[in-house]
C-alpha cells in the first residue's frame, strides 16, 4: 500500500546496515589493518549471515572510503596513500576553517559543555584505538556547534576517511599519544571559548600540521 503522492512508507534499517556498522567498528579499533583483506565468506561465517548483506554492506563502506575494491584482490581496508593524505588534508582544511568561523558567531554554552564533555572522554582512556574515537567525537561537537547543517553533512561524507587517518597516525607514531592528544584538544577548546576565529584557526591548522607530518613521516 502506498501513502499519500504514490510514496511507499521507509522501511525499517536493513541488515546490510548492520553488518556495516559491524564491518566498520571492526576497522576502526585495529581488527582489520589496512591492506587486509575482507573476504565475504569469511565475514559471512563470522556474522551468521549470507554472502549478499557482506556484499552490501562493502559497497557502503567503500562509498564512505574505508574499503578499497579491485577485480583481482577484491576488498581490502583503505591503505591511505600519499595523494590521499594530501586531499584528506585540504578539505579538511577548508571544512574545519569554516566550521570554526561559525562556531564563535553561533555555539552555545551547551556546545561548549558538549566539546569539554569530549576532551574530558580523553582523559579516561587508556587505549589508542579508543582515543582516536575520542578524537572524532570532539570534532563531532565542534562541528554541531557551527550550527550548519551543510557543513555538518560534508564532514560526515569524510569523518571515516578522516579515522582511518588517526589510526595511520598511531601507526607511525604511538609514543605519548594517549598522554598528548588531551592536552591538544583541551588547548584546542579554550580557544574556541575565547571566540577569536583567527587565533583558533591558527591553532587547528597547527594541530592538522602536527598529525599530518607524523603520519607522512617527516617528524622523528
Amino acid at each position: 500500500m502506498t501513502s499519500e503522492g504514490g510514496l511507499r512508507p521507509a522501511s525499517r534499517r536493513s541488515l546490510a546496515d548492520e553488518v556495516a556498522d559491524r564491518i566498520r567498528a571492526a576497522i576502526l579499533t585495529g581488527s582489520y589493518a589496512p591492506g587486509d583483506q575482507l573476504r565475504e565468506l569469511e565475514l559471512a561465517a563470522a556474522l551468521d549471515v549470507s554472502r549478499g548483506p557482506i556484499r552490501e554492506a562493502l559497497l557502503h563502506l567503500e562509498r564512505e572510503g574505508l574499503v578499497r575494491s579491485a577485480w583481482h584482490r577484491g576488498a581490502t581496508v583503505m591503505s591511505l596513500t600519499d595523494d590521499d593524505l594530501a586531499e584528506l588534508s585540504s578539505l579538511r582544511a577548508t571544512l574545519e576553517q569554516l566550521a570554526v568561523s561559525e562556531l564563535v558567531l553561533h555555539a552555545t554554552d551547551d556546545d561548549f559543555a558538549a566539546i569539554d564533555a569530549a576532551v574530558t572522554a580523553m582523559t579516561r582512556v587508556t587505549d589508542t584505538h579508543a582515543m582516536a574515537a575520542c578524537d572524532i567525537a570532539f570534532h563531532d561537537a565542534v562541528y554541531g556547534a557551527a550550527h550548519h547543517r551543510r557543513l555538518e553533512q560534508a564532514w560526515y561524507a569524510i569523518r571515516s576517511q578522516i579515522h582511518l587517518f588517526l589510526l595511520s597516525r598511531i601507526g607511525a607514531k604511538s609514543d605519548n599519544y594517549l598522554a598528548l592528544i588531551p592536552a591538544e584538544h583541551r588547548e584546542l577548546a579554550q580557544v574556541l571559548r575565547t571566540r577569536n576565529a583567527d587565533h583558533a584557526n591558527e591553532l587547528f591548522a597547527a594541530h592538522r600540521k602536527h598529525a599530518l607530518d607524523i603520519v607522512t613521516r617527516r617528524t622523528t
